[in-house]
């Protein structure tokens, strides 16, 4: 039988952290999770996914905001953990425009909380979760992990690089392996409703016109949510691999390696919910990308990664699930 490991995973009540917990419970690993419970979307969704995990053998959790200094080292005083999920973030490309001061706090002190703690109390493994956000305009595809990402295009990616940055350094300060993993695009049950599939389907559903930003001229690399997990269940069991230089800190990227056009992704969620969209085209967003594509030869090389799931057959999950938790 595989090691059992006490792990902290950070945004535990958010959409990865969730999923990441509730499989690592299954696995038989004790789980101690945190999260500030904050309002940048519905608490309810939050307390909802909470509410699965409460009961379950081998959970607990704090409500704890990642920018708090005393109560993070209290939180690594009081636990001897064997490994750090870091996925706790302010997340949101547009929401970075608005409220920049909530990037500062959650994605920079919080990564320099987390950091601390983990130098302090011996932590043998942390990973941490960055963005596709970080290749900004980047324009050669697909993104490689070797390729510059100097230039971001949103305040949200500009914090997602410089976690790494902080990462790279405690690795080479402090000498403890640091895994990051940079997420294309995740999406399914329980995910996000900023993102562009579930606000798609909430105004489909009420009938209101759905924004397609660049006229519907946009690619993703939608990543189902299992297929997420997948890989960090096995760097979970792997453990870290080695970085190819002196510096304990390796990245990945984490994507289907298959970006969709926008327009066909909508296409199948009208199918699937079995109504038209009214689509309001307008102009590129600040902070957008045109596409997102993940060269995941790395993790696929390290790990044995593969995704499994093709966009057709996860929308037709996330509508299930919608459904159901909308009762619609």
């Amino acid at each position: 039988m595989a090691k059992t490991m006490k792990i902290l995973v950070t945004g535990a009540a958010g959409f990865v952290g969730f999923h990441t917990t509730t499989r690592l419970l299954g696995a038989g690993h004790e789980v101690v999770g945190i999260d500030n419970l904050n309002a940048y979307y519905d608490v309810g969704l939050k307390q909802g996914r909470l509410a699965l995990l409460k009961d379950r053998p081998g959970f607990s959790f704090t409500k704890l905001d990642l920018a708090d200094r005393a109560g993070m080292a209290s939180l690594f005083q009081d636990h001897a953990f064997d490994l750090v999920l870091h996925l706790g973030a302010q997340a949101g490309v547009r929401y970075s425009l608005e409220n920049p001061f909530a990037y500062l706090d959650s994605n920079l002190t919080g990564m320099l909380t987390v950091l601390e703690g983990c130098r302090h109390s011996g932590v043998k493994h942390l990973v941490y979760a960055s963005s596709s956000s970080v290749y900004g305009s980047n324009t050669k595809l697909p993104f490689a992990t070797e390729d510059r990402v100097d230039t971001p295009v949103s305040l949200y990616a500009a914090t997602k690089k410089a976690d790494e940055l902080m990462a790279h350094t405690y690795a080479h300060l402090y000498r403890f392996p640091i895994t990051g993993l940079r997420f294309f695009t995740v999406y399914g049950p329980w995910g996000r409703p900023d993102m562009a599939y579930y606000k798609f389907a909430n105004a489909i559903m009420a009938g209101k016109p759905i924004d397609v930003y660049n006229h519907g001229d946009m690619r993703r690399d939608f990543t189902y949510i299992d297929d997420i997990v997948d890989a960090i269940e096995a760097i979970v069991a792997q453990g870290p691999k080695p970085s190819g230089m002196d510096v304990p800190h390796k990245v990945y990227n984490l994507g289907h390696n298959h970006p969709e056009q926008l327009l066909d992704m909508i296409e199948l969620l009208e199918g699937l919910l079995g109504k038209q969209a009214e689509k309001r085209m307008l102009p590129m967003q600040p902070g957008d990308v045109y596409a997102t594509y993940a060269d995941i030869s790395d993790i696929s090389r390290d790990y044995g990664y593969t995704t499994k799931t093709s966009l057709a057959n996860g929308l037709k999950q996330f509508v299930s699930w919608y459904r159901s938790y909308h009762g619609s």
